[in-house]
């Protein structure tokens, strides 16, 4: 009788914690669009420092740069103009910060421009704006 008792009187405290549990839950609210900030990844070259570079023709140029996004960057995309140069897409796994470095053959382009541009997209689909670099070849 002791033990029916004892018995009754955890399910009781059970039953009234779990109701208690209950109206805490449904009381939590979630975001219902995806938890991300709506802007792309930011992409700025460090390497040259400068917008508006000169070199020498036949020097070997090498752009260095960083795409950054708390979102986790999906990929950084490359576009060059002016040169006889192409890159691949650079894929950045989810991470918050890519590092990416780029060499470009002058070599016979004389008095030549080129431009290059980089940008990246995150893990949720949104597009950062470019950074670019125009280099004038003499």
């Amino acid at each position: 009788m002791a033990t029916e008792r004892a018995i009754r009187g955890l399910l009781g405290w059970a039953a009234l914690l779990l109701l208690t549990g209950c109206g805490e839950r449904e009381r939590l609210t979630f975001p219902a669009e995806d938890p991300g900030d709506g802007e792309g990844p930011f992409t700025e070259f460090i390497r040259p420092e400068v917008d508006d570079t000169v070199v020498s023709d036949g020097d070997l140029l090498l752009i260095q740069g960083r795409t950054i996004d708390p979102d986790g960057v999906a990929t950084v995309y490359f576009e060059v103009g002016g040169a006889r140069e192409s890159f691949a897409p650079l894929k950045g796994e989810g991470a918050d910060t890519v590092n990416f470095s780029l060499q470009i053959s002058t070599l016979n382009l004389s008095g030549a421009t080129v431009v290059v541009q980089a940008y990246g997209v995150d893990l949720l689909g949104d597009q950062g704006g470019p950074d670019s670099r125009l280099i004038r070849i003499r």
